[in-house]
């Protein structure tokens, strides 16, 4: 059996911008859903994102053969779920009504296609807590229609 080939070279700090430049928007999108935030001004995302490609890029020679934007990832994600109290306010973004843990299920499984397994790793729970999380998220999404939203269609009338 061929196991898969481990980059043995370390990366360039140039590498690193290249990955930002490439990936950072998405990774501010993917920030701006886990704290609620408007995609116009998203201070906290700023913030979470700063902080977990700060930790990758402390990692990045190192990361061999480790998928730079997945670790991103989970860097904001245990940055969230370690600090979920800072995000239990709503900030008017279109997941603040659903509190921050099935926010952070809901973005890592639905928008980013995060296994399962994966998001229980993470987040040191179990995928069956995992998928109750996800099942509430997405019926409280579909339940109540955003006010934001409903307010912005009757002022159109």
């Amino acid at each position: 059996m061929r196991e898969r080939q481990i980059e043995r070279h370390p990366r360039h700090p140039r590498d690193f911008e290249a990955f930002v430049a490439g990936a950072g928007g998405r990774l501010l999108h993917v920030a701006t859903l886990l704290t609620a935030e408007h995609p116009g001004h998203a201070p906290a995302a700023e913030d979470v994102l700063v902080t977990a490609l700060s930790r990758t890029y402390a990692r990045w020679d190192r990361m061999r053969g480790e998928d730079p934007y997945d670790h991103t990832r989970r860097e904001l994600a245990e940055h969230i779920a370690r600090h979920v109290w800072r995000f239990r306010r709503p900030r008017g973004g279109l997941l603040g009504r659903l509190p921050p843990q099935e926010r952070l299920v809901l973005v890592l499984r639905s928008y980013e296609g995060v296994a399962v397994e994966q998001v229980a790793a993470v987040l040191g729970l179990t995928g069956e807590r995992v998928e109750t999380l996800y099942s509430h998220a997405v019926a409280t999404m579909r339940s109540r229609p955003a006010v934001a939203a409903g307010r912005r269609l009757e002022g159109a009338r």
